[in-house]
């Protein structure tokens, strides 16, 4: 699996990599480090009253993948980043020192913004875009195997929805709660 993950890679590296990318995709997965602009959006959501929801699905998504990607999965699979199986490949960002199934960027990135969709947030949609732009950025940076960030892509969409199904839990409970 590895060859054809490595073969898709060096597409993008030998096909579409270009002057704007290497400027641009390094500045687009920085988005994405230490999953800093969804902590950020998040915050801003719980501040907003009107947003509020949506600030605890994503909080609660946020923390989920936090524990099943970089806390479980990641120590668990202990999976090398391609730039180790193909050393001559020269990094645009410093090297991650972590293992690399899941994509943790494409984790959170989902996490967010799967958690606006769950939230019927009307315009989850751009951040969205942005999601899938961090993504592309993994791979094209050359520090994700494909499937690491579909499977990044699949845990963050997960949490999203168990974070959704947590909150309205919660929500049937403390509406039962003002029945009594």
């Amino acid at each position: 699996m590895n060859e054809i993950e490595i073969a898709v890679l060096d597409f993008l590296q030998n096909v579409i990599k270009g002057d704007i990318l290497d400027f641009v995709m390094p500045k687009i997965t920085a988005l994405g480090n230490a999953g800093i602009l969804w902590i950020i959006l998040t915050l801003i959501f719980l501040i907003s009253k009107k947003y509020r929801k949506t600030g605890v699905v994503m909080a609660i998504a946020l923390v989920l993948d936090l524990i099943f990607c970089n806390m479980l999965i990641k120590p668990l699979v202990a999976r090398q980043r391609p730039f180790h199986i193909n050393p001559d490949i020269i990094l645009m960002i410093d090297p991650p020192g972590d293992h690399s199934f899941p994509s943790g960027h494409t984790a959170a990135s989902f996490a967010a913004a799967g958690a606006m969709y769950f939230s019927k947030y009307k315009h989850w949609k751009a951040f969205g875009v942005i999601a899938l732009a961090i993504a592309f950025s993994r791979l094209y940076l050359y520090v994700h195997f494909p499937t690491d960030v579909i499977g990044g892509a699949a845990l963050g969409i997960a949490c999203a929805y168990a974070a959704h199904r947590i909150y309205t839990a919660a929500e049937r409970k403390r509406e039962k709660r003002k029945e009594v």
